[in-house]
């Protein structure tokens, strides 16, 4: 049988500590703005919970390339401080700057020596404590999300699905694998899956004239305005429009007859998006080391109070709703009833779930986005 360890591909909840690495090239002459910017958010950042350090470096090779890396005590807090306002608002300065940029990002599972720097719960772990090294499939997942103005709904589903494909090669390096384009009420979400370098897809994929196309044609619908042929605007909407990827789960070697694809939509109450998150993934860790369950694969995305939770069903969902809904068992029900801002009509009591109460299903019909559009690069069917 598979083991756990084999399946996870990724995670940002092992609890081990997090490095960040910006790697960025400045515009000739930008390195007093730069230097300017830098101690603003550096400033910003330090009372930002889960902040250890950061350090400023520059090439001695090139003086236009600098490095910016920082560690946090885990991903979570990191990811918390990214997508929020404030840190649009923060790094906004740097843009000037910055001819190109990228980021990336590292849970630190091996180390020589005692770190300076630490929080008092990694001083209390064990020293043999290690996060366990996670086998992945190459593949980056990530989502898009926004919201479109009420009514027009129906017009911006069909704009979205039917625009032309674009190409699946980027590099010699990366490819799109898969796209998957989902809507709940007047929310979007696009779930994307590539094969190589994710910030290179989504820079090729912005170019294309199919996708431009489309962008263009839902832009009088959504709500939040932006211009596409202002740098600025684009980069703030779509900064504002991430939603990460926080933990995937598959299981490998069992190809099913009929794999069916839904996103699953979790209204978390203020500040609890992240412990819903966490729950649904614990609980998947926990369903994968059943070889006959039939969610193939999850991958829960995260923003705020916003969770959604792709999954590949063996089988229709309406089979298994109390696997699709996350949880299982009266308690962690309970929990995430709690947790959620439309939870009431879940069950809360062993009781009601034994009776067979019907709010599983009913949560799981509601939460259950429509499918706009599944596309697979030629060669992944």
């Amino acid at each position: 049988m598979t083991t756990l360890s084999e399946r996870i591909s990724q995670s940002v909840f092992d609890g081990s500590r997090l490095r960040v690495i910006l790697l960025l090239d400045l515009y000739e002459g930008a390195q007093k703005e730069f230097l300017e910017a830098y101690e603003h958010m550096r400033n910003s950042v330090a009372s930002v919970p889960g902040h250890i350090s950061d350090q400023l470096c520059q090439s001695i090779e090139n003086p236009s390339q600098w490095l910016i890396t920082s560690e946090w005590e885990s991903a979570p807090p990191f990811l918390a401080w990214v997508n929020s306002e404030e840190h649009v608002q923060t790094v906004q300065p740097l843009h000037s700057c910055v001819r190109d940029t990228r980021s990336l990002k590292f849970n630190v599972l091996r180390e020589t020596g005692q770190a300076f720097s630490i929080s008092p719960d990694q001083r209390r772990r064990p020293a043999d404590a290690r996060a366990s090294v996670r086998v992945g499939d190459g593949v980056v997942r990530h989502a898009l999300t926004f919201t479109v103005k009420p009514g027009s709904e129906q017009t911006v589903a069909k704009i979205l699905a039917g625009y032309s494909s674009p190409a699946a090669r980027v590099d010699d390096h990366t490819r799109l694998r898969r796209t998957s384009l989902f809507m709940h009420g007047n929310r979007v979400v696009r779930a994307i899956e590539v094969q190589g370098d994710l910030m290179a897809a989504l820079r090729h994929v912005a170019k294309q004239p199919e996708v431009r196309a489309v962008e263009e044609a839902i832009n009088p619908y959504l709500e939040q305005d932006r211009d596409l042929d202002d740098a600025n605007s684009a980069r703030v909407f779509f900064t504002r429009a991430a939603l990460p990827a926080v933990h995937h789960v598959s299981a490998e070697g069992r190809p099913p007859a009929e794999v069916n694809r839904h996103a699953l939509f979790y209204q978390a109450k203020e500040g609890c998006g992240l412990a819903v998150a966490r729950l649904l993934a614990q609980q998947d860790e926990e369903a994968a080391a059943h070889d006959r369950d039939p969610i193939v694969s999850s991958t829960v995305f995260h923003r705020d109070d916003v969770v959604v939770r792709l999954i590949d069903v063996s089988g229709p969902i309406a089979d298994h709703t109390v696997l699709a809904l996350g949880v299982q068992g009266a308690r962690k029900t309970a929990t995430l009833a709690r947790l959620l801002a439309d939870g009431d009509e879940l069950p809360h009591t062993a009781a009601e779930i034994a009776e067979g109460d019907p709010g599983v299903a009913r949560f799981v019909n509601r939460a259950d986005m429509q499918l706009i559009t599944d596309r697979f690069a030629p060669d992944e069917t």
